[in-house]
This record gives structure tokens, sequence and C-alpha cells, in this order.
């Protein structure tokens, strides 16, 4: 697998090298579960094509999106619980066919101990994720739903390059962690205001 350009890091030769060797490459399928909650992490993913959004259930079964991992990007949750063994607290499904290297965790350790860019690749993408977490927790406590879905479809589109999503308004109000009938509501109130257009299963950004 070709690790150049896609690792998040600036990493030797060598540590691209053992990243191929120790690891393995499987590609998912858009909205295939890469991993679920409480399971055993046995190998960090880096992911090399796509992207992955992580969620949280609770425990009526609402979900609402904590972040997304992008290529060249992995999943912290995942090195923290893998290295403690520790089993998952989060859902990563496949936001488009994604494809993944997956690093077994003791091999993770090697890399830890061997390569200090490793290491800081970690406390980097550590850092970038808690800074997430705390706009969903800003956004959960201080601002108004509108304004929570606004910013998601301006997220989202960035994320697919497009001004266009290909998305359901229950597949929005899932990931939000709110009822269905609420996300259509604001949506036709942005589409009166000019800020959106609504088709089947789609959504224009003007």
């Amino acid at each position: 697998m070709e690790l150049d350009n896609l690792i998040e890091f600036k990493s030797s030769p060598e540590i691209k090298e053992k990243l191929s060797a120790y690891g393995f490459a499987k590609t998912f399928a858009e909205g295939e579960i890469i991993l679920n909650e409480n399971a055993y992490i046995k190998a960090i993913p880096i992911v090399t094509h796509g992207s992955i959004r992580v969620m949280r259930t609770d425990e009526d079964g609402r979900e609402i999106l904590l972040y997304y991992i992008k290529a060249g990007e992995s999943c912290i949750m995942s090195f923290l619980g893998g290295l403690h063994h520790d089993t998952s607290k989060v859902k990563a499904v496949a936001e488009e066919e994604t494809e993944i290297l997956f690093i077994p965790i003791d091999k993770v350790s090697l890399l830890i101990k061997e390569y200090p860019e490793w290491l800081d690749y970690i406390f980097r993408l550590y850092h970038k994720r808690f800074e997430e977490l705390l706009e969903v927790v800003n956004a959960v406590a201080f601002k108004k739903m509108d304004e929570r879905l606004l910013n998601f479809i301006k997220k989202k589109c960035e994320l697919t390059k497009s001004h266009t999503l290909y998305v359901t308004h229950e597949q929005l109000a899932n990931e939000l962690g709110t009822a269905r009938v609420v996300v259509s509501r604001l949506l036709k109130q942005m589409e009166d205001e000019g800020m959106i257009e609504l088709g089947r299963n789609k959504i224009s950004l003007l």
C-alpha cells in the first residue's frame, strides 16, 4: 500500500516501511460498520482513502456524531482503548467507500518505542479530536438546533467536497441526536430563507 502523502506527520521512510509491513489493508463500503461499541480493539486504523464517521449511542439507541476521520488520520479512541486492552466506547462507520490500513496493537507499542514521530502523531491526533469533541459539547449545550443543523451540512459538504449532500432527513436526525420531524421542519425553513435547496434525499447548499 502506498503511504506517501497520506500519513499526517513527517515520517522517515523507515516508519512508512514498517507500517506497510506490519499492517493489513481492508476496504469498507459506504455505511458499513468498521467498529462497534463494546468491541475489543485488536488493531489501530489509519484511513488511506475515504472517511469514517465516529458515533456515540445512548441506552435508547439514539446516536450523535462525534467527529470524522479523514485520509491520513487515525482514531485516537482506538489508540487509547487498544493500548489499555479496553473495549471501544464509540461506533465507527464508513462515510463513503473507505480503505483502511490496520496496525496490530502490539506493533503500535513497538512503533512508539522506536519512532518519536509516531508518538508525536498520536498526540497531535489527540489534540485535534479533543478540540472537535469540545465543539460537539459546545454545540449541544449552547447552540440552537437550526444553527447546529446548518453547521453540520456545511461540514459534511466540506468533507465530500460538494455542495450537494445525498442524505435522508432520518440520517441527519440520527447524526445530530434529534427527531426527524425537527430536522424536516428546520430544513424547510432554511429552504424558504434561500439557504438550501431540497430534493429527494438530497440537500444543496446555496
